[in-house]
């Protein structure tokens, strides 16, 4: 067996957390290679050595001096390092990163460097061999990620390769010019390199003990959860659930390699599963809640609608071509509602009522602004009876109005529209009905 295990910022932002994972890779022989990111905050007014980087390249772009910010980066790292009691010399390396940022090297190359001195520190401190992302992640000259080629050039790496060091976030162009994954595209890399290496698991360690079931800034103390789907995370993360980078889901997804959500500061903790599918029941009927506020509906009101042929494309063509997504598309017999982001449309809104008219000829068009869009999110819900009748009793009681509501053949997830207001409000009562009571 093996597995590729992923640290986090926080994980490696001090030479007391670096000992942590030092334990834990340590800890079992199959932890065979490990994706480290950038050294995260140390405490809660710290900055991140990403966000330095950043800011110093800044400085060199506009020919400004940099050497004091770069020698506060070289300091995070040297205290790493000398916590850690290591011989590292790591003055050759901020000498090329110095003459790199001079000759305009690029915000990518800058905010690369964090990972790759921290993927230094890290192979050193294991002994493990150290190999570079540039030389096995790959982009093209477009500075589209290239998944065939990297799958190639990883898997042949990997092959002769017992034990080694992979740093996230980057790769590299055909000309050789570095190119990031956005930001938390470590997670990416660690997916790549579990998919090459054929992984039985990829554990990404973090600061949190898994996914939990609702956002812990609005629910206290929320539980956590065991096993989830790689669909549940999908609709989870698309509505605001952080702690995995979503493009990181696919590569594993491909060829049925779990992901194991750890907390480097309770490894004794199992964290949360995600698999491609289970027979184990989640511990309630839902599995989790999610949400965002922000958004506005477009409600189209025209006498027939369902006898006119097209009508939906002609609608739906209005947002298209003025270049705005739609979340929701909910409708009725003479109703069709188009959901979509507040900060897109108010600027367009009036090019788009015009355009309404022009296609589709309504006859009405009402614009409601500030509501939230809430997902509830379960596998159990499908061969649970009454969901949406519990979701709908919580909230009345709660004295929220459902604006609007949306479930999938699927039977996967239900979405709630109600006010800005009424958010937290709603998520609470939905929690409390499901998990709290437990029914």
């Amino acid at each position: 067996m093996s597995k590729v295990v992923k640290f986090g910022g926080s994980s490696l932002a001090s030479a007391e957390q670096f000992r942590k994972v030092g334990d834990i890779v340590r800890g079992d022989k199959e932890r065979r290679y490990v994706v480290p990111s950038a050294p995260g905050k140390r405490f809660q007014k710290d900055t991140k050595v990403t966000d330095m980087l950043y800011a110093c390249y800044g400085l060199a772009e506009t020919d400004k001096e940099f050497g004091k910010e770069l020698s506060a980066i070289a300091d995070r790292y040297q205290e790493i390092i000398d916590g850690l009691h290591l011989t590292l010399n790591l003055d050759g390396e901020f000498e090329k990163i110095g003459n790199a940022f001079r000759a305009k090297a690029g915000s990518d190359y800058a905010a690369s460097r964090g990972e790759y001195l921290n993927g230094i520190i890290m192979a050193d401190y294991l002994g493990f061999e150290f190999i570079d992302a540039v030389e096995v992640i790959c982009f093209d000259g477009q500075g589209i990620f290239d998944p065939e080629k990297t799958n190639e050039m990883l898997s042949a790496r990997l092959a002769g390769c017992g034990n080694a060091v992979i740093p996230g976030f980057y790769g590299a162009m055909p000309d050789g010019k570095v190119k990031t994954f956005s930001r938390g595209g470590s997670d990416i890399t660690g997916s790549l390199v579990a998919k090459a290496a054929q992984a039985d698991v990829y554990e990404n360690w973090t600061d949190v003990s898994g996914f939990l079931v609702a956002d812990p800034g609005i629910i206290k103390n929320p539980r956590r959860i065991d096993v989830i789907t790689y669909r549940e995370l999908r609709e989870l993360s698309y509505m605001g659930a952080t702690v995995l980078h979503e493009d990181a889901i696919f590569p594993v997804r491909q060829e049925g390699i779990p992901i194991n959500i750890r907390n480097t500061n309770e490894p004794e903790n199992s964290g949360t599963w995600i698999v491609g599918s289970t027979c184990q029941r989640s511990r309630y009927v839902i599995t989790g809640i999610a949400g965002k506020r922000g958004f506005c509906c477009v409600n189209i009101e025209k006498d027939m609608m369902n006898t006119e042929i097209g009508f939906g494309r002609k609608v739906l063509e209005a947002f298209e071509e003025n270049g705005i997504s739609f979340e929701h598309v909910p409708s009725g017999i003479d109703t069709m509602t188009v959901f979509v982001h507040q900060d897109e449309f108010m600027d367009k809104e009036q090019k788009v009522a015009a355009c309404l008219y022009r296609k589709a000829k309504p006859d009405a068009i009402e614009i409601e602004a500030d509501l939230a869009l809430i997902a509830v999110v379960g596998r159990g819900m499908k061969s649970t009876r009454g969901t949406a009748g519990r979701i709908f009793s919580a909230l009345a009681h709660a004295n929220v109005n459902v604006k609007m509501i949306d479930q999938g053949s699927s039977e996967l997830n239900i979405i709630i529209g109600v006010t800005n207001d009424d958010f937290e409000t709603a998520i609470k009562a939905i929690y409390d009905i499901f998990v709290l009571t437990n029914l």
